[in-house]
Order: structure tokens, then C-alpha cells, then sequence
């Protein structure tokens, strides 16, 4: 199975020498080399390598992390794994050392979440919807129109609520939570030749919508009045230019950094659900930590939380900037649109109650949750 290429502003050329730089120095020395921008200096790389080597000796703890996304994918998508990287040793004062494996070195999707699950790893970041199976809580979600806008997610997230009564069903699966973060909300992107802007629920006729194997996502879809079309990622790029598909619905940073810009004509930016990840670490490993370091552990996610958050604008300028520039329009419903798709699909129907009661555990637990995501927290969104 193949899967779509990443299209970042690491080019040929330095992709190359990263694989070069990987093979002699270590992947960690490499992803460091990039976001620093000495992939070419010998010397730093060398100092960088040295200096490396002396933490990782020096540590009393260390951290695998995995990710499925290269080293500057933060310039297109808000994940900062450099950052927590740097963020953790500092904060615990060198006692844990972080060995960051990127670009899905250790798997991707279920795969990577699974390994973190069973302590293969001791940590990594995998979307929401890739950790769902594993704890199916999470699931919540990709309910549309409650947590969708960038600012509500956040606020959920950083609640008391959700941390009180969904991290602890998320702990009990083995993780520890290090902190969500969303991508920005997911959008519907149509293929070149499809023709026409999708608007409202009233555009999406009959459209084959490629979505992943998430049964609310499907619901969603069907509600709108398209064909739901379960495709897997890696075929997702030959799905769309053969017409299997006609559109699929990642964020607008995801679909640039996955390389569908010679792929799509057009995305609506409907706020349905956040295009969400988790940073987890593995629950046992974490407890093994003194009580100190798990302190240093919390502070680092935090603050990495708080970046990431202020990555999205910055990431998504980059992404419709480039995008834009190859000809994709971008459209943003009306305020009636809005509300059309609301009625047509949001959480209020009465097809997601049975979903609300399964994954929540009461409707009254949802309506908790949502009142969190319409609470403002610690967290301002800017965009």
C-alpha cells in the first residue's frame, strides 16, 4: 500500500541529505538539524551529535517518541515535536532524555497508538480518530457541530470535565494523556474536475465522500446527503484522481502536508469537528517516573499544548498561501449556510443520541461536555 507523499518545505535536495545526516548521526540529531537549520554544517551537526550522545548518557530516563510526520511538518502542521522534545529535557533538568523518531519510523495510525499502548514505546502522537479503537471515549469528538471551532476544542479539552471524566476512562486503556491538540477543523475538499463548490448539506448529493473507518464520520456524512466511501489513507491520493471519491475532509494544514495540492479544486471550511491529536505517553512507564519528574512531565506537555495551539494560524497561512497559489479556492459558509448545515447534521438530532449515551455514557455527560466547549479556558485561539 502506498501512502501519500508529505509535502513540506524540506525539498529533494535536503530530504536527501536528512536521510544522510539520519544514517550517520541519528534521526534525533537530524530532526534537530532541520527545525535548527544546520543540516548542512558539519560541524554543528557533529556538536549536535556529541551533545546528543552526552544527554542521552547523562539521563536517567528515556523517553521513544514517535510521530508520523517529518521533522519541519510544523511549518504546515501544528505538530511540535522538537519542541516538547526540548521542552522535557529542559523542564526535568536532564534527567529524561527524549529520542524523537519522526516520518513514521515506528509505524503510523493504529499501529504507532498500539505500540504506545503496550509500552513498545514509551510515547507518540496519533490523531483522535486513530486512537478511537483503543479508546473509543475519544470518539466524542467526531460528533459534528459542538467542539468543531478551534477556540471550543480547546476550551473542552483543558476542562475539568473532560479531564475529570474522560482522561481517567483514557488512562484505564494504559495512556497517559500528554495533551490534545487539533490540527484545525476538519473541512469537505472536492477533486479537480468535480465542478462546484460545496456550499450546504444540499451540494453534498450523491457525493462520494472518502472517510476513514470511524462510524460517526460515516453517520455525518450520510447525513448531508453523501455517499460515504471508506477508503483507506495510503489510497486516498488514487481514489480521488480515478473518481472513486470526490472529496475528503482532513484540515486544510493535513491536506497540504499530505501533498493533495495537484489533487483538489476546491475547500469549504464548514468548523464540523476538530482534526484532532493526541500526544500519550505510555500510562505504566509514566507512573515508573519519581513523583518530581512526573511534575516536569505535566509542565512540559503544558507548555507544549500552549505552542502548538499558537502553531495553527501560522501553519494554516503557509498551507492556503501555497495552496492558493496553485489555483485551490477556499470558501467560508455565510452565516445561513452555517445553519444549514447545523440542522442538517449537528449533535442536537436525534440520530446521535444512541452514539452520545454509547461513548459518553448519558446524554447529561455529553451536555457536560458541551457546556466545557462553550466555556472559555486557559487557552486563546487566535484566527
Amino acid at each position: 500500500m502506498s501512502t501519500p507523499k508529505i509535502n513540506t518545505p524540506l525539498q529533494s535536495p535536503e530530504r536527501r541529505r536528512f536521510f544522510e545526516v539520519a544514517g550517520r548521526y541519528g534521526f534525533t540529531t537530524a530532526v534537530l538539524a532541520v527545525s535548527g537549520g544546520y543540516l548542512w554544517s558539519e560541524a554543528d551537526l557533529a556538536r549536535a551529535a556529541d551533545d546528543e550522545d552526552a544527554k542521552q548518557k547523562a539521563a536517567k530516563h528515556t523517553m521513544i517518541f514517535g510521530t508520523e510526520y517529518k521533522a519541519d511538518a510544523f511549518h504546515t502542521y501544528p505538530i511540535m515535536q522538537t519542541q516538547f522534545k526540548s521542552n522535557l529535557e529542559a523542564l526535568s533538568k536532564g534527567a529524561v532524555y527524549v529520542k524523537l523518531h519522526p516520518a513514521g519510523q515506528l509505524g503510523v495510525g493504529g499501529a504507532l497508538a498500539q505500540k504506545v499502548q503496550a509500552g513498545t514505546i514509551q510515547g507518540g502522537s496519533v490523531s483522535l480518530s486513530n486512537f478511537s479503537p483503543f479508546t473509543p471515549v475519544v470518539d466524542l469528538i467526531n460528533v459534528p457541530f459542538w467542539c468543531g471551532e478551534n477556540q471550543k476544542f480547546a476550551n473542552l479539552v483543558t476542562s475539568a470535565a473532560w479531564n475529570g471524566e474522560i482522561t481517567p476512562k483514557v488512562t484505564a486503556k494504559g495512556y497517559k494523556p500528554m495533551f490534545y491538540f487539533t490540527v484545525d477543523p476538519r473541512t469537505v475538499a472536492v477533486r479537480k474536475g468535480f465542478g462546484k463548490i460545496v456550499k450546504t448539506p444540499d451540494d453534498m448529493k450523491g457525493m462520494k465522500m472518502r472517510v476513514p473507518s470511524s462510524k460517526l464520520l460515516q453517520q455525518f456524512y450520510r447525513l448531508a446527503g453523501a455517499n460515504p466511501t471508506v477508503v483507506a489513507w495510503g489510497e486516498t491520493p488514487s481514489a480521488l484522481k480515478q473518481g472513486v471519491a470526490d472529496g475528503l475532509d482532513p484540515a486544510v494544514g493535513a491536506l497540504y502536508t499530505f501533498g493533495f495540492i495537484d489533487i483538489l479544486e476546491a475547500i469549504t471550511l464548514v468548523e464540523s469537528v476538530p482534526d484532532a491529536q493526541m500526544f500519550a505517553a505510555n500510562y505504566k512507564w509514566f507512573e515508573s517516573l519519581p513523583k518530581n519528574l512526573q511534575a516536569a512531565f505535566d509542565e512540559a506537555s503544558a507548555k507544549t499544548q500552549a505552542e502548538s495551539f499558537a502553531q495553527i494560524l501560522v501553519a494554516r497561512k503557509n498551507s492556503m498561501d501555497a495552496m492558493g497559489k496553485a489555483g485551490i479556492k477556499f470558501y467560508t459558509p455565510t452565516a445561513a449556510e452555517k445553519k444549514q448545515w447545523v440542522e442538517a447534521c449537528g449533535e442536537q438530532r436525534p440520530e446521535w443520541n444512541d452514539i452520545k449515551k454509547e461513548l459518553a455514557g448519558s446524554i447529561d455527560l455529553f451536555d457536560k461536555m458541551k457546556a466545557a466547549a462553550n466555556t472559555k479556558g486557559p487557552i486563546t485561539i487566535a484566527g
